[in-house]
């Protein structure tokens, strides 16, 4: 990591990375604009992926990737 993180980014990649894989609507609204920074850092990644097999709609889903 090249960059200093703030205490509320920090905050948000433990919540994602304590709970794993996750829908990004379910991330509480005042976190939810800490993600891109995360994702430019590299620490997380963002991903497209349908919810049941019959979806034809896909979720957009964040997970961790770096481990502190």
């Amino acid at each position: 990591m090249s960059r200093k993180i703030t205490d509320i980014e920090q905050q948000v990649y433990d919540y994602i990375k304590e709970r794993g894989e996750l829908i990004v609507s379910d991330v509480p609204r005042n976190m939810k604009g800490a993600i891109p920074n995360l994702k430019n850092a590299g620490l997380l990644e963002t991903f497209r992926k349908p919810v049941t097999q019959w979806a034809s709609k896909k979720k957009m889903f964040v997970k961790a990737l770096e481990t502190k």
